[in-house]
């Protein structure tokens, strides 16, 4: 359960804003996304590795 502190005389604008990123860095719908179909550890393991690869690429371009 996310809880925002309001403080008195505050912006609804500010607190929803506050809420928004706060229920982001939860994870809740990244998560959700991932509990809605099974990956096998396998497809999961190479998705990461693809991943590190394409990262370390860019990396060594941004160096270059």
């Amino acid at each position: 359960m996310l809880i925002v502190p309001v403080k008195e005389g505050e912006n609804i604008e500010r607190a929803l804003k506050k809420f928004k990123k706060k229920f982001e860095r939860t994870g809740t719908v990244r998560q959700l996304r991932a509990r809605q179909q099974f990956d096998k550890p396998s497809i999961i393991r190479r998705e990461q590795i693809k991943k590190a690869i394409y990262v370390e690429k860019m990396q060594r371009e941004e160096e270059a």
